[in-house]
């Protein structure tokens, strides 16, 4: 099979010969050999498992997003991604994104409530004039 992993920004991997895949929906892990029907199904946040013919597994931490298989062709697009072989250093990283994350979410509800604050006070000046 031939994988294609798709962040909204960029292509994050493109791994040919993949021999199976293992994804996680809300209805829980299933798997993907080649001879597999044409299937698509919602992923959910959590570990993405592939390995190719050569035996090597690798590892990713996907965001939510779908996972399409069409013949040979398996494509995955998700709204983030972050791959290793190591799970435990895979852990840290989605730790230090996550921590990331919050902090950037955090700027941009200030930044909203002093845009609402401000769209409030106009608009009560504006109703007294």
């Amino acid at each position: 099979m031939d994988l294609k992993i798709l962040l909204p920004y960029r292509i994050f991997a493109e791994v040919k010969n993949v021999s199976r895949i293992v994804a996680e929906t809300s209805e829980g892990s299933f798997g993907l050999l080649p001879q597999r029907l044409d299937c698509v199904a919602a992923l959910v946040p959590g570990i993405f498992t592939y390995e190719t013919t050569s035996e090597s597994v690798h590892y990713l931490a996907v965001d939510e997003g779908i996972l399409v298989k069409a013949g040979t062709q398996v494509l995955v697009s998700v709204r983030n991604a972050f791959g290793g072989t190591d799970l435990g250093k895979l852990h840290e990283s989605v730790e230090k994104e996550f921590v990331k994350l919050d902090d950037s979410e955090r700027d941009i509800r200030s930044a909203m409530a002093k845009m609402e604050s401000g769209f409030l006070y106009f608009m009560e000046k504006f109703q007294k004039e």
